[in-house]
């Protein structure tokens, strides 16, 4: 079926893709800025939709994901009273590829991502956007955010995690010998090799049932509508560039004493069905975090923000007991 595509563009050709199946939220100002080092990234800023004034959250978003999955999670925000403001990690969505294969995902440290996000914070959250900032981060992005909580403890008065690729299941070795493996084979050139698993399927009608990333069809499919209106925003698989730089940043959050870094108020969602990552991991560091908690959703698939009604109903309402009613 063809789709039809209109866009929200601003004068420097940022492109936000509107679809009969999942519109582009009003008051958009989609744009790009540049990293320290030079690296072009897509991002969006929406203002509140309510009354009062609670800050802006600040979204980012988990491997292969980009701005627009996210249309209905920004309005959910939105008409709780925040601004929202979110950009497309390096290498990713809308932004700046770093290696010849536009479809592979690739960044050469996972520091890169803590570089994005200090950028984002600098030259957009800080400049136009409402304080208190609320950093919400999925999956790959709560990793990220977890580096932002323990290395800066004054960017964000809260971090809100929704399955944080804390651990991935069914590795043969623990986190350091993952870690140091991947890293070997990257010395040897293979860097820009690409990895898969099942997990990292991409999204087609054919292949939602039985898919680990949500039960709900609706919202599966518009990932799958935006890539066909945009097919240059997908990435499939990763690179083993990109295998070494998540394994090393999930093992220095393995270390004893990285729970003692982290001095911002943090909760961790986790999915109870998760397949992508390892819910257990996410118990764990809970457990051990001074000024964190975690909580288990129960039947929920990794994607918790496209989830069911039912599942999102408890991940908002979370949400709104640890974020919305602590910014009245």
């Amino acid at each position: 079926m063809t789709l039809s595509a209109t866009a929200a563009v601003t004068p420097d050709q940022a492109v936000l893709v509107d679809l009969p199946s999942n519109r582009v939220p009003e008051g958009a100002r989609p744009g790009y800025f540049r990293t320290e080092d030079n690296v072009r990234l897509r991002y969006a800023t929406w203002p509140r939709a309510a009354e009062g004034h609670k800050g802006t959250v600040c979204l980012v978003h988990g491997r292969t994901e980009f701005i627009e999955k996210y249309f209905e999670t920004i309005e959910d925000f939105r008409r709780r009273g925040f601004a929202v403001a979110t950009f497309d990690w390096r290498g990713q969505g809308g932004s700046e590829r770093l290696i010849g294969h536009p479809h592979h995902g690739h960044v050469e440290r996972f520091e890169d991502f803590w570089l994005d996000l200090k950028s984002f914070h600098r030259q957009i959250l800080l400049p136009e956007c409402p304080p208190p900032f609320y950093l919400v981060g999925h999956s790959m992005g709560g990793l990220a955010s977890l580096f932002a909580a323990a290395n800066d403890r004054m960017m964000f008065d809260r971090v809100f995690l929704s399955a944080p690729m804390i651990w991935l299941p069914n590795q043969p070795l623990p986190p350091a010998g993952m870690a140091f493996f991947t890293r070997a084979l990257g010395f040897l050139g293979l860097s820009q090799m690409p990895v898969s698993r099942p997990a990292d399927r991409p999204p087609s009608r054919q292949a939602f049932e039985g898919n680990p990333l949500t039960s709900d069809l609706e919202r599966y499919m518009r990932t799958v509508d935006v890539y066909a209106a945009r097919p240059e925003l997908e990435v499939s698989v990763p690179t083993l560039g990109w295998a070494a730089a998540a394994m090393t940043a999930m093992a220095e959050v393995a270390r004893d004493d990285f729970p003692a870094r982290i001095r911002v108020p943090v909760l961790m969602l986790a999915a109870a069905c998760d397949r992508v990552v390892a819910s257990a991991a996410t118990e764990q560091l809970g457990l051990r975090m001074r000024t964190g908690r975690h909580v288990v959703i129960p039947g929920a698939r990794h994607e918790l923000f496209m989830e069911t009604d039912a599942i999102r109903a408890q991940v908002f309402a979370a949400f709104d007991a640890f974020v919305t009613e602590q910014s009245e």
